[in-house]
C-alpha cells in the first residue's frame, strides 16, 4: 500500500467526522459511494448515500456540539479496493450542551477507488461503549 493511499483513506474517515461536526452535508456526502450500505447495528441500516445523509442530518441538526474523533486507522489496499478499521469516539451533546451521549466503538469499512478518490462502499459500526455525560 502506498503512503498516498493510506493518507487518502484516512482523509475519507476524517471527512466523515468533519462533515458531521460542522453540519457540512455536501462534504459528508463525499465520503460514500452512491450505492453505499451502512450497518450501525441497533442504530440502523441504510442503503444509498441519500438515506445516510438524510438520517445523519436529522440525527445531528437538533444536537449541540458534536465531536467525532477517528483514530488508529489500519487499511489494506488491493488494487482499487481496500478494507480499513478505525476507532471512533463520539460525543453528541444535547442542544443546550449541558448533557449528551458518548459512544465509542470501531468502523469496519470497505472502500473503492473512484475517479474522484477513495469512497466508503460498505461500513459496519460495532459499539463498544455508550454512556451519558453531563447533567441529567
Amino acid at each position: 500500500m502506498s503512503e498516498q493511499d493510506r493518507r487518502a483513506i484516512g482523509d475519507v474517515q476524517v471527512r466523515y467526522a468533519t462533515g458531521i461536526d460542522s453540519r457540512d452535508w455536501p462534504l459528508f456526502r463525499t465520503v460514500f459511494t452512491e450505492d453505499c450500505e451502512l450497518d450501525y447495528g441497533e442504530i440502523g441500516t441504510w442503503h444509498g448515500v441519500d438515506a445516510v445523509v438524510d438520517f445523519m442530518t436529522a440525527a445531528h441538526d437538533m444536537a449541540g456540539f458534536t465531536l467525532h474523533r477517528i483514530t488508529n486507522t489500519v487499511a489494506v489496499v488491493s488494487g482499487d479496493t481496500a478494507t480499513a478499521r478505525a476507532y471512533i469516539d463520539a460525543l453528541i451533546m444535547s442542544q443546550d450542551n449541558a448533557s449528551g451521549v458518548n459512544a465509542a466503538g470501531f468502523y469496519d469499512d470497505e472502500l473503492v477507488r473512484t475517479d474522484i478518490g477513495w469512497r466508503i462502499h460498505r461500513r459496519r459500526f460495532t459499539t463498544v461503549l455508550v454512556r451519558t455525560v453531563g447533567a441529567g
